[in-house]
């Protein structure tokens, strides 16, 4: 599968930013994670991931890669199942990505390749620790030709990383060499340089990446003096909505993971929907379970989900891919590869 979805975005020269934002927010020990999807299209599908499954690299690569995964998750889903933008994982690992410029992926070595989308799944089917996660660049590595994307990682024991692709090495700030765990859409050395600055001027910094980050770095900063009685949800919200990009902004996610539970909300139905993972079975002899992001609905949705129906999959691949023709390229034959790969995936 050559110039998919999978491997590049083809942009035009149009001067839009890919406009991401996350973070960790960590108070008293009630961890939550929150995430901006900023992006031309809201077209999505909240999905179950079975453990127990047999899966392989979906991609047309030199060598393979294939594993069985040992963790359930649920994941957010644009561009079919199996390839997540984000999600977490049923022992409370957050996998969320980003776009980054300049992204170099490592060339061709022994180890085997997968495409960045399903290296995301396969990051939450396999580990439990941020720890897990760096240390599977030894055994797998995203194809060289992938989407330029970098990382925000969080597990359920409070650790964080980002994790960048720069000059074909994986690079990580974790522990002390990452003071705020925010991420947006430049690197993390550049974005904790200008919030450094922000901290001493108090002028936010020039560029929308830069800006973004400061802010969030900013409010994470402040919640640890505020003596505030409102859920930590509600202010992982309002550090979302302060870095909202407007219409560009199609979903906005918060992950409990203290609590194992997520609540989310499109730029086309505002109010907050929630599911828990305890609502779930995540065997592999049953069947997983979808959600359709974008229709009415407030509160706790887990009882909405329904079996795999592929005709919404189908309906929302195609509009995803129709709203962002203007920058992504995705054939018919390719739609019909990401529409079908699920099939493949079975229970070990």
């Amino acid at each position: 599968m050559k110039k998919s979805v999978f491997f590049v975005l083809v942009l035009l020269s149009n001067g839009y930013s890919f406009a991401c934002t996350t973070f960790l927010l960590n108070k008293n020990g009630q961890l939550l994670f929150g995430r901006n999807y900023d992006w031309i299209t809201g077209a999505g599908i909240v999905n179950t991931n079975q453990r127990g499954l047999f899966k392989t690299s979906a991609e047309e690569v030199q060598q393979k890669a294939s594993w069985v995964s040992l963790y359930g998750s649920i994941t957010f889903n644009q561009y079919g199942k199996e390839f997540p933008t984000g999600g977490m994982n049923e022992k409370g690992l957050v996998v969320e990505l980003m776009w980054l410029d300049g992204t170099e992926y490592s060339t061709t070595d022994e180890r085997p390749a997968i495409g960045v989308l399903q290296w995301l799944q396969y990051q939450l089917d396999l580990h439990a620790t941020v720890d897990e996660v760096i240390e599977s660049d030894k055994k797998i590595r995203i194809d060289t030709r992938a989407t330029p994307l970098h990382f925000l990682v969080a597990d359920a024991k409070g650790n964080a990383a980002t994790i960048e692709f720069l000059n074909g090495k994986m690079v990580v700030h974790k522990g002390d060499d990452l003071p705020f765990p925010v991420l947006a859409n430049e690197t993390y050395n550049e974005s904790i340089k200008e919030a450094d600055k922000f901290f001493k001027t108090e002028e936010l910094p020039k560029g929308n990446s830069h800006e973004r980050f400061s802010k969030a770095c900013s409010m994470l900063k402040e919640l640890q003096t505020l003596n505030t009685r409102e859920p930590l949800s509600d202010y992982a919200f309002t550090i979302l909505n302060n870095v909202s990009q407007g219409d560009y902004t199609k979903w906005s996610i918060v992950y409990d993971i203290s609590n194992k539970k997520v609540l989310f909300k499109t730029h086309d139905f505002k109010t907050i929907k929630s599911f828990s993972f305890s609502a779930f079975d995540f065997a592999c002899t049953t069947l997983p379970k979808m959600y359709d992001m974008n229709q009415p609905g407030e509160g706790d949705i887990s009882s909405n989900f329904i079996l795999p129906d592929k005709k919404i999959t189908t309906a929302a691949i195609h509009k995803a891919a129709s709203e962002s023709k203007k920058y992504v390229a995705i054939s018919e034959a390719e739609k019909k590869l990401l529409l079908e790969y699920a099939d493949s995936v079975k229970c070990q």
